[in-house]
């Protein structure tokens, strides 16, 4: 296995701090994994509300994926 897949839900609301809830659902072997997961967690409370707000990605092991410093912004 070289990639894996990372369902992610995001829900974005004024009321929230930062105005958004960012959730990993979980990671899975393969695309297929992902989707029945964003399939089921789509059926329970509050995600099937906001279903927009599901997101896959495709990640490689053993490789960074964040190659930049970062600034604070205040």
């Amino acid at each position: 296995m070289k990639f894996v897949y990372l369902l992610w839900h995001t829900h974005s609301d004024e009321a929230l701090l930062d105005g958004e809830d960012i959730k990993l659902i979980g990671v899975y072997t393969s695309k297929e994994n992902a989707e029945e997961a964003q399939s089921r967690t789509g059926q329970l409370q509050g995600f099937k509300d906001h279903l927009e707000g599901f997101e896959i990605s495709c990640n490689e092991l053993d490789k960074d994926e964040w190659t930049s410093g970062f600034a604070t912004v205040t």
